[in-house]
């Protein structure tokens, strides 16, 4: 009787503990997320694409995770099971500081993926794989701990997403901002040994329990092939689109966990607000929504809309935030019963890491532009409830009429047909009237169908460019390009300019030879006058470092009897430049100059030379690897300069404002700097001179000759804190550059 008290005390606590142990074992679950990428980051240059592949290890990982929950469900009973998996978290606390394990502290030139992944795997592999696990085990014991709502553990799945969405908007908006690394991993540590505690009095809660498990799959039929399908499929949509939708805004941003959070925080705030039995947004009402989802996203790819980055950013992550809804939403109308709860966690768990290894790690090898999203949204349409109502033929019959003119605007991409430059606002038209007619037919899916799929086609028509050459690399995709006047050939990543060539005069005829720098680096702009001012205060340049090669337009400015060395992270970059078919600027202007591949934070300093100018020109798109504006980085370009050598330091950038980041990193090393931004005089039509912000570094104020005297200001750091390894506030500087438009 006594016993019988005690345990009706106990099972009184089961919705405080289990609750909390969810919640935290989560939070510390998608913490670590954000924070360890922020670790590997210098390691690849501070790629996105190292965001995509640790999606893939994160989803894979939790597959592992809930494999390993369901054969403890299957197999021991909930007490003995959490005896098992206390043994399993006290082995990965011995793991514990997480960070970078030995022998990771140099990426190889290929199998970057496979890199990666081994990184992740040996790094954190255990704690999260033991932590992944923790929420299917924590629901299937608090079913079998006797309390009046342990029928429905599915409730608890929304305090285990609720504690992943804190996580992840706490790191970029307060960890990140106000804490170092190391404090952030500290604090982690401690989360994680509060966790073991309160994991420990679930398990005596469940221990106690005079009722066996109600999780006993064999008193419930057993899940179809197509039950199991569908979960799969289901998981696998949003997880891909994750992944994908994350890369399209950190290449255009910053490689940084500030942007990576944005999308997976509400990808699982949709198990949030879905998984319950009175939802945030009814299910029937998200549906609703999802054709106007389909018809945003192909608003996207208007040249109306594109211009508008802001907008245009907020329509993908709103419209994911609907993809999302509808899929999961579907998910939990296609629950089985609790007893087969850590299957369906299993199947989901499969699915999302079947979707990840798809946008992740498959599309990018497969397809050289960004194919797998337009790819994934239009499977969501494809699961939607009622598509193929009327059968497979019936559906074909209905978008038949739109897949044939798609098929052949894709030929067109395919084969790289030039598109007359007139075309674009017969584009835009018809992309008008498509998305009229998709909002006209929204509840007759197999004809939307089809109409999404033509205008995602066309919409990748581009007639502003006439595409020659398309690569896709683990560090983007990269696209050479003419403009429509013919007269110019482009290198663009994202939406941003790496470099162009004058390949053709007005009159039509080829230009020859030494080509003229353009761009950012045309003659008379900050870039060129700070190497000619370097060059005058030395008397002559020695040895030149460029860090970031582009179209190998910094070529054109080496002088002879100068020794210049790029340092370069794509191998597909360097292939583009060497190529005489496409620029000249090398083969013209240096056929000889040494290209080292590899991250320059590494392959700088592990030369043995030292250079009278530095030129940091690194951009990923419009993102600049925040890691090579750091105390350390600097450190180490100091280590590599010859005494009145100068740093040269190209800063364009549309949404964040790195002046103060520079000025502090500037100050903080003793060094005296000057910025300068300015736009080409004397614009004309066919000109494509770009504005650039440059700021030059240097020991001694006389080290910059006159050029302080020609329009620059001396950057002053107004008490900012210099970034480092440990610490860099990505936030600040977006918000800087917002302020000061």
């Amino acid at each position: 009787m006594d016993s019988q008290i005690a345990f009706a005390r106990a099972v009184r606590f089961a919705p405080v503990v289990y609750p909390a142990a969810l919640f935290l074992s989560a939070l510390l679950l998608f913490a670590i997320q954000p924070m360890f990428a922020k670790m590997v980051l210098p390691r690849l240059g501070g790629a996105a694409a190292i965001w995509s592949v640790a999606m893939v290890f994160f989803q894979s990982a939790l597959l592992l995770g809930y494999a390993y929950a369901h054969l403890l469900g299957r197999m021991l009973s909930p007490s003995r099971s959490a005896l098992v998996h206390l043994g399993f978290l006290a082995i990965a606390a011995a793991t514990l500081p997480i960070g970078i394990a030995h022998g990771f502290e140099a990426a190889p030139q290929d199998r970057l993926e496979l890199w990666l992944l081994t990184l992740f795997a040996v790094s954190i592999g255990l704690p999260f794989v033991a932590l992944a696990a923790t929420a299917p085990l924590l629901q299937n014991w608090f079913a079998a701990s006797g309390h009046p709502h342990a029928a429905n553990p599915y409730l608890l799945y929304a305090a285990s997403n609720l504690g992943s969405f804190v996580a992840l908007m706490t790191y970029p908006f307060i960890v990140e901002p106000l804490s170092t690394l190391q404090t952030q991993i500290q604090m982690w540590s401690f989360g994680y040994f509060l966790l073991l505690l309160l994991i420990a009095t679930a398990a005596i809660m469940v221990g106690r329990a005079s009722k066996p498990s109600i999780n006993r799959p064999g008193a419930v039929a057993a899940p179809t092939i197509a039950d199991r399908t569908m979960w799969t499929v289901l998981a696998a949509i949003p997880a891909g689109l994750v992944v994908a939708v994350t890369a399209a805004i950190s290449v255009d941003l910053a490689a940084a966990p500030f942007l990576w959070v944005l999308p997976l925080s509400l990808y699982l705030l949709t198990f949030v607000a879905i998984f319950r039995d009175n939802a945030w947004v009814a299910h029937e009402r998200v549906l609703k929504l999802m054709p106007f989802a389909a018809v945003a996203l192909v608003a996207t790819v208007s040249t109306v809309v594109r211009p508008y980055l802001s907008i245009v950013l907020l329509m993908h992550l709103a419209s994911f935030l609907v993809i999302a809804l509808a899929c999961h939403g579907e998910l939990y109308r296609r629950r089985p019963n609790p007893a087969r709860l850590t299957e369906f966690y299993l199947w989901t768990s499969f699915g999302g890491a079947v979707g990840g290894i798809f946008a992740g790690l498959i599309a990018p090898h497969i397809f050289d532009g960004v194919a797998e999203y337009p790819i994934l949204v239009l499977a969501a349409l494809l699961a939607m409830p009622g598509v193929f109502e009327g059968g497979a033929t019936h559906f074909l019959r209905r978008s038949g009429p739109s897949l044939v003119p798609a098929a052949l605007a894709a030929g067109v991409m395919w084969f790289h047909f030039r598109i007359p430059a007139n075309a674009a606002l017969p584009i835009d038209i018809a992309l008008i009237v498509l998305a009229g007619a998709m909002v006209l037919v929204r509840r007759q899916p197999a004809m939307f169908f089809g109409l999404a799929v033509l205008a995602f086609a066309i919409g990748k028509l581009d007639p502003l460019f006439a595409p020659i050459k398309q690569v896709r690399s683990f560090f983007g995709v990269h696209r050479v390009l003419e403009d429509r006047s013919g007269q110019f050939r482009l290198l663009m990543h994202g939406t941003t300019v790496h470099g162009a060539e004058r390949v053709r005069n007005a009159d039509g005829t080829p230009v020859t030879g030494r080509p003229e720098p353009t761009t950012y680096y045309y003659v008379g702009g900050p870039i060129s006058d700070a190497i000619a001012a370097a060059r005058r205060a030395q008397g002559r340049l020695t040895r030149v470092a460029a860090v970031g090669l582009g179209t190998g337009s910094l070529a054109c400015h080496r002088q002879d009897g100068e020794e210049w060395t790029f340092f370069e992270l794509d191998p597909h970059v360097v292939r583009i430049a060497r190529d005489p078919a496409l620029f000249r600027f090398l083969s013209e202007c240096g056929p000889d100059i040494r290209i080292v591949l590899g991250d320059a934070r590494l392959t700088l300093t592990a030369s043995a030379k030292r250079y009278d100018l530095i030129v940091l020109d690194a951009f990923s798109s419009d993102a600049i690897p925040v890691h090579l504006l750091t105390r350390e980085a600097f450190a180490a370009y100091l280590s590599h300069l010859t005494t009145h050598g100068v740093i040269v330091l190209h800063i364009s950038n549309r949404h964040m404002a790195l002046r103060g980041p520079a000025a502090a990193v500037g100050a903080a090393e003793g060094l005296v700097a000057f910025v300068k931004a300015q736009i080409p005089p004397a614009m004309t039509d066919d000109d494509i001179r770009a504005p650039a912000d440059v700021v030059v570094f240097a020991r001694n104020e006389k080290d910059l000759d006159d050029l302080p005297t020609q329009g620059w200001t001396r950057l002053d750091p107004n008490s900012r804190v210099a970034w480092t390894d440990d610490y860099a506030n990505i936030l600040g500087a977006v918000l800087d550059a917002k302020l000061h438009r």
